[in-house]
């Protein structure tokens, strides 16, 4: 599942600097773009990319929110959300209604719901939306392995720094691939470039068993 929404992550980010020429989950780049534009007067980009930011924690808050809730069916809620975004901005595509604006903040909106769907694999904690911490921990985890360093809170005998560095590797290979095939769709037939992820954030939501909470 985490593979599968980092795909996502990546294929959207990638929609958004294709078509929107910003990212739609990538906020480190936002939060430069912002100022940088802004220190240049340039205030139209520094708009772009700080409705972005603020479109992308409203989601995490609402996700968040929704999660804290403990409804039976939470995760189930915020990935149909997530779809619903993801649907709303390919319907507008549609209908001739493009408006940048409008997009970046219908997308930002159901990005920065993602994380909070899936914020842990068994006790190690994944960053989905996002890759720099990704990155930071497969350096860290290879470090420890090279070291000989025991893991901590270690969950059985196959739990170790190589394992949990692999799965962090298999999230970023996830992002990767996703971006590589935004680029691909986005060429070859860009009036259904949103098709695929938001058949993805269906399915995840319909038929995954783990996107269950359990009641209470």
């Amino acid at each position: 599942m985490a593979v599968f929404i980092a795909m996502v992550a990546g294929y959207l980010d990638g929609y958004g600097l294709l078509f929107l020429r910003t990212y739609v989950s990538f906020m480190s780049g936002n939060t430069t773009s912002t100022g940088v534009s802004s220190g240049q007067g340039d205030f139209l980009t520094a708009l772009r990319s700080g409705l972005a930011i603020l479109s992308f924690v409203s989601g995490s808050f609402l996700a968040n929110l929704i999660s804290e809730c403990k409804w039976r069916h939470a995760r189930r809620l915020m990935f149909g959300l997530i779809a619903a975004g993801i649907a709303t901005v390919a319907g507008m595509q549609w209908a001739g209604l493009q408006h940048a604006l409008s997009e970046i903040a219908v997308m930002c909106l159901a990005m920065g719901m993602t994380n909070p769907t899936l914020s842990k694999i068994g006790p190690e904690s994944v960053s989905l939306t996002f890759v720099t911490g990704t990155l930071s921990r497969i350096g860290g985890h290879l470090a420890s392995a090279a070291a000989g360093k025991s893991l901590k809170r270690r969950q059985g005998i196959e739990d170790t720094h190589l394992r949990r560095a692999l799965i962090e590797g298999s999230i970023w290979g996830g992002f990767l691939a996703g971006a590589v095939l935004s680029g691909v769709a986005g060429s070859n037939f860009p009036t259904w470039a949103l098709l695929p992820p938001f058949a993805v954030m269906l399915v995840l939501g319909l038929l995954s068993e783990s996107a269950k909470l359990p009641a209470g």
